[in-house]
């Protein structure tokens, strides 16, 4: 008994260092991905002399990359190590970084975001399956794992406008990408360190194990295609939601909050507020999801999104400031939804990939939406888009309620 507590012990140990060296992956990972919308919007365009919309789509194939590699990265995690795939996730995306800030011209930055894509991409589909590995209330792990993948995109506005007032907007790729090559070397001695218990922690936690997922093998194979059809369609229009609010962000402050904003350091503070409150959305939602009907608050979080993004247009301002905070919240809301939808029907053996297909898909929709807020802006202004982003809300509520009543039941 004594051996079977310390066992226990040892596994809960070891499972927190780990969420936490996860929940500083999923930081990293948004906050590179992240760094040139600042640069690009501040002080890229300036330094270059290229109008912004011009400027913006050489971020496109980091976004192609980051969904495309999505599916191989969850295939080669499940095949061979889930612990390695996030070793190369450190190690790549940390030295990716710093090499892009090297470039001279707007085609090699595209090459080195396209590189930071390609190694970000391991990260939800091998990262949220080792967040969910051996859990069996999954809502708020992947919830406070994904407040971290958010204060990393807050951070990304906050940190690239500091440091490119003050060093200039390489050093705004140097010093992330430093710090998440430590992360890794870190990462590694702790696996190494622990590979003996973690073996041995395996084999005791096995009857743990056999109970994941088992709604998704109670589940028949046509009510489970309908069910990821919808999760499939709920992350694309989720995902055309986020990239677009995210990225556009500190432009939008910068025209929008232009008496409170006055550098690029101030419109890093103001979205880093925006998007650190909003966070809290994503937290109560996790919550929620543990204890409540899924469909019944996915239907909320899309009402609310189409309610928030019709009342911002032509706002300035202080309201301008309070509205985005109310349309972050249910924007960051509704990522532990789709996540937890996955979890719980996708089996162990195969949960790598499916993840990986969703975030192929939401990646890839991400990745157009970068020209869309390019044509958008130069065409029209910020108001087409957040009309666009209200439809796009109206689609994502219809299609929750399509959700079977059996899964609403179950959650």
């Amino acid at each position: 008994m004594n051996e079977l507590t310390l066992g226990r012990d040892n596994l809960r140990s070891h499972q927190r260092i780990h969420f936490l060296f996860m929940n500083l992956g999923h930081f990293f990972d948004h906050l590179l991905m992240l760094v040139f919308a600042t640069v690009a919007a501040l002080t890229l365009a300036h330094e270059w002399d290229i109008r912004y919309a011009n400027l913006i789509p050489y971020a496109t194939p980091g976004f192609v990359a980051f969904g495309l590699f999505s599916l191989p990265a969850g295939w080669l995690a499940d095949r061979w190590s889930r612990e390695g795939m996030m070793l190369v996730f450190f190690f790549g995306i940390g030295l990716a970084s710093i090499t892009t800030a090297l470039a001279q011209t707007p085609l090699q930055i595209a090459v080195g975001l396209f590189a930071i894509g390609v190694f970000a991409a391991i990260y939800h589909p091998v990262g949220l399956t080792l967040v969910v590995q051996g859990r069996d209330r999954t809502g708020l792990p992947i919830a406070v794992n994904g407040v971290f993948g958010n204060l990393g995109v807050a951070c990304a506005a906050l940190l690239a406008g500091y440091l490119a007032d003050h060093s200039g907007w390489r050093s705004a790729f140097i010093w992330p990408g430093i710090v998440t090559v430590a992360i890794g070397i870190a990462y590694g001695l702790f696996l190494f360190r622990t590979r003996p218990d973690r073996d041995e922690l395996r084999e005791k936690s096995g009857p743990a194990a056999a109970n994941e997922a088992t709604e998704g093998r109670q589940l028949d194979r046509r009510l489970l295609i309908w069910i990821f059809s919808i999760v499939f369609f709920s992350t694309a229009i989720g995902s055309l939601i986020f990239q677009s609010t995210t990225f556009a962000l500190p432009k939008i402050f910068d025209e929008r909050l232009s008496d409170l904003s006055i550098s690029a350091t101030l419109v890093g503070r103001y979205a880093f507020v925006v998007f650190a409150l909003a966070s809290i959305g994503q937290v109560a939602v996790g919550y929620l999801l543990d204890r409540f009907s899924i469909k019944r608050i996915f239907m909320a979080v899309a009402a609310f999104q189409v309610v928030f993004f019709t009342a911002m247009i032509g706002r300035t301002g202080d309201a301008a400031l309070l509205l985005s905070i109310a349309f972050m919240l249910v924007v960051f809301g509704q990522i532990p939804i789709n996540d937890v939808l996955v979890g719980r029907i996708a089996k162990s053996e195969w949960r790598s990939r499916a993840f990986g297909l969703r975030y192929i898909i939401g990646f890839t929709v991400m990745a157009f939406a970068i020209p869309l807020i390019a044509w958008i802006y130069a065409r029209w202004s910020f108001d087409v888009l957040f009309g666009v982003l209200a439809v796009a809300g109206a689609c994502i509520l219809i299609a929750v309620t399509l959700l079977p009543r059996q899964l609403a039941a179950k959650a």
